[in-house]
């Protein structure tokens, strides 16, 4: 967040010197935070539901509490490795797409210049 809190202070700078790494810088974070925060819904989601099943609200699941029901919310939460390796392929996949679109803006700059002579 501090680094897209910078980027936009600098961004008229930033954006007169390179605008397309203006953009690509935006839509990087904007990606990532976008996965970060989708995967920290699906956490409290699973937790949530997990939640309904707990009868007394002690936080411990005993006797009539356990059920299939519950005992596939528990695998539900459990199961997470997509959501604890978020913050990296996350960040692969942004980084993938942000700079695409960087060197997607490049060329057609450049092709665009080519054209205009």
């Amino acid at each position: 967040i501090i680094s897209l809190v910078t980027i936009l202070l600098f961004r008229k700078k930033l954006y007169s010197k390179n605008k397309y790494l203006f953009i690509s810088l935006i839509l990087f974070f904007l990606l990532y935070m976008s996965f970060l925060g989708l995967a920290e819904y699906d956490s409290i989601s699973c937790q949530l539901t997990l939640n309904k099943y707990d009868l007394n609200k002690d936080g411990i699941f005993s006797g009539n509490e356990v059920t299939e029901e519950q005992k596939q919310a528990m695998q539900n939460l459990i199961n997470d490795t997509g959501r604890n390796l978020v913050f990296i392929t996350g960040f692969l996949f942004s980084l993938a797409i942000s700079c695409s679109i960087y060197f997607l803006g490049i060329i057609s700059s450049k092709l665009q210049k080519t054209i205009a002579k």
